[in-house]
Protein backbone atom coordinates (compact mmCIF):
# COMPACT_ATOMS: atom_id res chain seq x y z
CA UNK A 1 0.00 0.00 0.00
CA UNK A 2 0.96 3.72 -0.78
CA UNK A 3 1.88 5.81 2.13
CA UNK A 4 -0.29 8.99 2.60
CA UNK A 5 1.97 11.16 0.73
CA UNK A 6 2.85 8.29 -1.88
CA UNK A 7 -0.92 8.08 -2.50
CA UNK A 8 -1.19 11.94 -3.69
CA UNK A 9 1.26 10.90 -6.64
CA UNK A 10 1.61 8.98 -9.89
CA UNK A 11 2.61 5.20 -10.48
CA UNK A 12 5.82 6.82 -11.79
CA UNK A 13 6.55 9.02 -9.49
CA UNK A 14 6.26 6.48 -6.37
CA UNK A 15 9.09 4.20 -8.84
CA UNK A 16 11.13 6.99 -8.69
CA UNK A 17 11.11 7.50 -5.32
CA UNK A 18 11.52 4.08 -3.80
CA UNK A 19 13.64 3.06 -6.36
CA UNK A 20 16.04 5.66 -5.29
CA UNK A 21 15.42 4.37 -1.61
CA UNK A 22 16.00 0.66 -3.17
CA UNK A 23 19.46 1.50 -4.60
CA UNK A 24 22.65 2.21 -3.37
CA UNK A 25 24.83 4.86 -4.68
CA UNK A 26 28.64 5.16 -5.87
CA UNK A 27 30.04 4.67 -2.64
CA UNK A 28 28.50 1.03 -2.79
CA UNK A 29 29.48 0.60 -6.39
CA UNK A 30 32.52 1.80 -5.50
CA UNK A 31 33.20 -1.05 -2.53
CA UNK A 32 31.75 -3.57 -4.75
CA UNK A 33 34.63 -2.93 -7.97
CA UNK A 34 37.39 -2.58 -5.85
CA UNK A 35 38.01 -5.67 -5.01
CA UNK A 36 37.94 -6.35 -9.05
CA UNK A 37 40.49 -3.80 -9.75
CA UNK A 38 42.93 -4.76 -6.98
CA UNK A 39 42.43 -8.51 -8.38
CA UNK A 40 43.38 -7.34 -12.17
CA UNK A 41 45.74 -5.09 -11.48
CA UNK A 42 47.98 -7.26 -8.74
CA UNK A 43 47.33 -10.55 -11.13
CA UNK A 44 48.69 -8.03 -14.36
CA UNK A 45 52.02 -7.27 -12.48
CA UNK A 46 52.61 -10.96 -11.11
CA UNK A 47 50.66 -13.49 -13.43
CA UNK A 48 49.80 -15.33 -9.98
CA UNK A 49 46.43 -15.68 -9.06
CA UNK A 50 46.77 -16.73 -5.62
CA UNK A 51 48.58 -13.49 -4.58
CA UNK A 52 45.60 -11.32 -6.27
CA UNK A 53 42.99 -12.61 -4.44
CA UNK A 54 44.53 -12.56 -1.10
CA UNK A 55 45.28 -8.68 -2.66
CA UNK A 56 41.23 -8.48 -3.48
CA UNK A 57 41.14 -10.09 0.24
CA UNK A 58 43.09 -7.14 1.94
CA UNK A 59 41.12 -4.61 0.06
CA UNK A 60 37.55 -5.60 1.35
CA UNK A 61 39.01 -5.92 4.51
CA UNK A 62 40.18 -2.67 4.50
CA UNK A 63 36.55 -1.19 3.17
CA UNK A 64 35.00 -3.04 6.29
CA UNK A 65 37.10 -1.51 8.46
CA UNK A 66 36.43 1.66 7.33
CA UNK A 67 32.59 1.02 7.60
CA UNK A 68 33.29 0.35 11.23
CA UNK A 69 35.55 3.04 11.92
CA UNK A 70 32.14 5.14 10.27
CA UNK A 71 30.02 3.12 12.10
CA UNK A 72 27.82 2.63 8.87
CA UNK A 73 25.95 -0.52 6.96
CA UNK A 74 28.87 -3.14 5.81
CA UNK A 75 26.03 -3.79 3.43
CA UNK A 76 27.74 -3.30 -0.10
CA UNK A 77 31.24 -4.35 1.56
CA UNK A 78 29.54 -8.30 2.41
CA UNK A 79 28.22 -8.46 -0.88
CA UNK A 80 31.58 -7.40 -2.20
CA UNK A 81 33.43 -9.97 0.11
CA UNK A 82 30.36 -13.01 -1.02
CA UNK A 83 31.21 -11.96 -4.53
CA UNK A 84 35.15 -12.30 -4.73
CA UNK A 85 34.65 -15.36 -2.57
CA UNK A 86 32.94 -17.60 -4.84
CA UNK A 87 35.43 -15.82 -7.81
CA UNK A 88 38.47 -16.38 -5.62
CA UNK A 89 37.22 -19.99 -5.33
CA UNK A 90 36.54 -20.22 -9.50
CA UNK A 91 40.09 -18.90 -9.67
CA UNK A 92 42.27 -20.55 -7.41
CA UNK A 93 40.49 -24.21 -8.74
CA UNK A 94 40.95 -24.24 -12.27
CA UNK A 95 44.41 -21.57 -11.55
CA UNK A 96 43.03 -19.31 -14.89
CA UNK A 97 42.54 -15.44 -13.45
CA UNK A 98 40.30 -15.28 -16.35
CA UNK A 99 37.73 -17.58 -14.55
CA UNK A 100 37.32 -15.37 -11.13
CA UNK A 101 34.91 -13.39 -13.74
CA UNK A 102 32.88 -16.67 -14.85
CA UNK A 103 30.81 -16.65 -11.79
CA UNK A 104 29.57 -12.72 -12.56
CA UNK A 105 28.95 -13.69 -16.12
CA UNK A 106 26.46 -16.89 -15.44
CA UNK A 107 24.81 -14.35 -12.55
CA UNK A 108 24.04 -11.80 -15.37
CA UNK A 109 22.85 -14.26 -17.56
CA UNK A 110 20.73 -16.58 -14.52
CA UNK A 111 19.17 -12.51 -13.76
CA UNK A 112 18.72 -11.41 -17.45
CA UNK A 113 16.83 -14.86 -18.00
CA UNK A 114 15.00 -14.29 -14.59
CA UNK A 115 14.08 -11.23 -15.29
CA UNK A 116 12.60 -12.36 -18.65
CA UNK A 117 10.15 -14.30 -17.22
CA UNK A 118 9.41 -12.60 -14.46
CA UNK A 119 7.79 -9.69 -17.06
CA UNK A 120 5.84 -12.71 -19.23
CA UNK A 121 4.63 -14.32 -15.80
CA UNK A 122 3.36 -10.61 -14.62
CA UNK A 123 5.87 -10.65 -11.44
CA UNK A 124 8.10 -7.94 -12.46
CA UNK A 125 11.38 -8.13 -10.97
CA UNK A 126 11.93 -4.21 -11.27
CA UNK A 127 8.36 -4.28 -9.01
CA UNK A 128 10.39 -6.37 -6.01
CA UNK A 129 12.73 -3.26 -6.13
CA UNK A 130 9.82 -0.69 -5.64
CA UNK A 131 8.42 -2.73 -2.91
CA UNK A 132 11.30 -3.18 -1.15
CA UNK A 133 11.51 0.75 -1.30
CA UNK A 134 8.14 1.36 0.47
CA UNK A 135 8.06 1.89 4.54
CA UNK A 136 5.14 -0.20 4.94
CA UNK A 137 7.18 -3.73 3.20
CA UNK A 138 7.73 -5.41 6.42
CA UNK A 139 3.88 -6.00 6.69
CA UNK A 140 3.01 -6.29 3.05
CA UNK A 141 5.25 -7.06 0.99
CA UNK A 142 3.54 -7.88 -1.90
CA UNK A 143 0.87 -5.04 -1.77
CA UNK A 144 2.89 -3.49 -5.14
CA UNK A 145 1.33 -6.46 -6.97
CA UNK A 146 -2.26 -5.36 -6.72
CA UNK A 147 -1.65 -2.34 -8.26
CA UNK A 148 -2.64 -2.92 -11.77
CA UNK A 149 -1.19 0.26 -13.26
CA UNK A 150 2.14 -0.18 -11.61
CA UNK A 151 2.54 -3.73 -12.78
CA UNK A 152 2.32 -2.50 -16.17
CA UNK A 153 4.88 0.04 -15.60
CA UNK A 154 7.38 -2.16 -13.82
CA UNK A 155 7.10 -4.55 -16.42
CA UNK A 156 8.53 -2.26 -19.03
CA UNK A 157 11.17 -1.13 -16.60
CA UNK A 158 12.06 -4.47 -16.01
CA UNK A 159 13.09 -4.70 -20.37
CA UNK A 160 15.60 -2.50 -19.76
CA UNK A 161 17.04 -4.96 -17.05
CA UNK A 162 17.13 -7.33 -19.67
CA UNK A 163 18.86 -5.47 -22.32
CA UNK A 164 21.44 -4.64 -19.63
CA UNK A 165 21.90 -8.29 -18.57
CA UNK A 166 22.30 -9.05 -22.41
CA UNK A 167 24.63 -6.42 -22.74
CA UNK A 168 27.42 -7.69 -20.02
CA UNK A 169 27.20 -11.17 -20.92
CA UNK A 170 27.46 -10.16 -24.82
CA UNK A 171 30.71 -8.35 -24.22
CA UNK A 172 32.09 -10.74 -21.27
CA UNK A 173 31.63 -14.19 -22.64
CA UNK A 174 33.71 -13.74 -25.76
CA UNK A 175 36.31 -12.09 -23.57
CA UNK A 176 36.32 -15.01 -21.60
CA UNK A 177 36.78 -17.75 -23.60
CA UNK A 178 39.52 -15.14 -25.22
CA UNK A 179 41.60 -15.42 -21.49
CA UNK A 180 41.80 -11.22 -22.01
CA UNK A 181 41.84 -10.89 -17.91
CA UNK A 182 42.60 -6.68 -18.17
CA UNK A 183 39.71 -6.42 -20.75
CA UNK A 184 37.43 -8.33 -18.15
CA UNK A 185 37.91 -5.85 -15.53
CA UNK A 186 37.27 -3.19 -17.32
CA UNK A 187 34.32 -4.40 -18.64
CA UNK A 188 33.47 -5.99 -15.31
CA UNK A 189 33.92 -2.04 -13.85
CA UNK A 190 32.58 -0.44 -17.06
CA UNK A 191 29.06 -2.51 -17.13
CA UNK A 192 28.50 -2.25 -13.67
CA UNK A 193 27.69 0.60 -11.40
CA UNK A 194 28.06 2.98 -15.47
CA UNK A 195 26.08 0.86 -16.93
CA UNK A 196 23.39 1.02 -14.02
CA UNK A 197 23.63 4.89 -14.37
CA UNK A 198 22.70 4.54 -18.11
CA UNK A 199 19.84 2.41 -16.94
CA UNK A 200 18.17 4.72 -14.90
CA UNK A 201 18.46 7.21 -17.34
CA UNK A 202 16.77 5.10 -19.77
CA UNK A 203 13.87 4.38 -16.72
CA UNK A 204 13.82 8.18 -15.75
CA UNK A 205 13.33 8.80 -19.29
CA UNK A 206 10.22 6.45 -19.32
CA UNK A 207 8.42 7.68 -16.08
CA UNK A 208 9.13 11.15 -16.25
CA UNK A 209 6.21 11.65 -18.63
CA UNK A 210 4.56 9.04 -17.50
CA UNK A 211 0.54 9.72 -16.02
CA UNK A 212 -0.52 5.90 -14.96
CA UNK A 213 -2.81 6.37 -12.42
CA UNK A 214 -2.33 4.18 -9.12
CA UNK A 215 -5.37 1.76 -8.29
CA UNK A 216 -5.48 1.36 -4.76
CA UNK A 217 -7.77 -1.78 -3.62
CA UNK A 218 -10.90 -0.83 -1.88
CA UNK A 219 -11.84 -1.94 1.60
CA UNK A 220 -14.00 -4.80 -0.32
CA UNK A 221 -11.54 -5.76 -2.65
CA UNK A 222 -12.44 -3.72 -5.66
CA UNK A 223 -9.51 -1.44 -7.79
CA UNK A 224 -10.41 2.27 -7.55
CA UNK A 225 -8.40 4.02 -9.41
CA UNK A 226 -6.63 7.60 -8.66
CA UNK A 227 -5.91 9.79 -10.85
CA UNK A 228 -3.00 12.31 -10.53
CA UNK A 229 -0.96 14.46 -12.59
CA UNK A 230 2.87 13.42 -13.20
CA UNK A 231 5.88 15.65 -11.84
CA UNK A 232 7.75 17.95 -13.48
CA UNK A 233 10.36 16.84 -16.19
CA UNK A 234 12.95 18.26 -14.20
CA UNK A 235 12.47 15.60 -11.35
CA UNK A 236 14.22 12.28 -13.10
CA UNK A 237 15.72 9.72 -11.35
CA UNK A 238 17.99 9.83 -8.89
CA UNK A 239 20.47 6.58 -8.71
Amino acid sequence: MPTDHEAQATVEEVIRQRLSRALGGWRGSAETALPTVVFVAVWTWTHDVRTAVVAAAVGIVVLGLVRLVQRQSLQFVGSAAVATGIAAFFALRSGRAQDAFLPGILTSAAWGVGALVSVVAKWPLVGFMVGAGDPRATEDPFAWHRDRGLVRVCQRLTMVLVVMYAVRVAIMLPLWFAGEVGWLGLCKVALGWPLWLVGLAVMGLMLVRGETAQEVPAPDGRHVEHHRHALPEREPLEP
